[in-house]
């Protein structure tokens, strides 16, 4: 199975090796027909400490961490 591959901003930097990352989604509601917007937030491994609050990032699903942490941080998005 393929590993998922999620893009969002960096909403906080605080632990160690770790951020947090709000990842944003668009649907369709099956009966409403309504566009909802979803946000989500994921921790994700950073071992150099390099993202910042801001920051426009990729994640990947690993192997996991910790008990929160299940992805890692792929690359920087422009």
């Amino acid at each position: 199975m393929p590993k998922k591959i999620l893009s969002g901003i960096v909403v906080s930097d605080k632990p160690n090796k770790t951020i947090t990352v709000l990842v944003e989604r668009k649907y369709q509601h099956p009966v409403l027909k309504k566009i909802i917007k979803v946000k989500k937030k994921y921790n994700a491994h950073d071992e150099n400490n390099k993202f910042k609050n801001g920051d426009k990032v990729s994640i990947i699903e690993s192997k996991p961490f910790s008990k929160n942490k299940k992805f890692e941080v792929l690359e920087v998005n422009k």
